[in-house]
């Protein structure tokens, strides 16, 4: 499968990786929990993907989604693919009603899409400023987050 493919490649050399995303992909889909999947293609072949699934915060499920994996296949990175999947996938989040979207990654990056740490939203063992959220309407629920089991697949 070709997201399989660019996923893979795109967190071969990730030092923060475990070489499960193209899992936690393909869990999400076969649990029905890939709420939004959404792919770039390029001169015909998929060069990026883009995942979002719901999370539950404090014990109750929200209508909070997680952003992840992103995944940009090494060739086209830093030419604004991975930017244009997140861009539209959060587009379509307003369309959806969805109130809010965390994720778990660079601040640098994704401060840029309006993503920040938010006081009271916290998921365990990440460092605070790695998790970080958007809130699209009303406020930031406070609670710990949990992603879907596909999240905890190991290698």
């Amino acid at each position: 499968m070709a997201i399989d493919e660019v996923t893979r490649e795109a967190f071969r050399d990730h030092p923060f990786s475990r070489q499960t995303e193209h899992r936690i992909v393909r869990g999400l889909r076969e649990a029905g929990a890939l709420s939004l999947s959404l792919v770039a293609v390029r001169d015909g072949l998929v060069v990026g993907h883009v995942a979002f699934s719901p999370v539950v915060i404090g014990g109750l499920e929200a209508t909070w989604w997680g952003l992840g994996p992103l995944s940009v296949a090494p060739s086209v990175q830093r030419i604004g693919v991975g930017s244009a999947l997140v861009r539209s996938g959060l587009r379509r989040l307003a369309e959806r009603a969805v109130a809010g979207c965390v994720v778990l990654g660079d601040p640098r990056y994704y401060g840029r899409f309006g993503f920040a740490p938010r006081e009271g939203l916290v998921y365990p063992g990440a460092p605070s400023d790695h998790f970080m959220a958007l809130v699209r309407s009303g406020d930031a629920p406070v609670g710990e987050v949990a992603f879907h089991p596909a999240f905890s697949l190991t290698p």
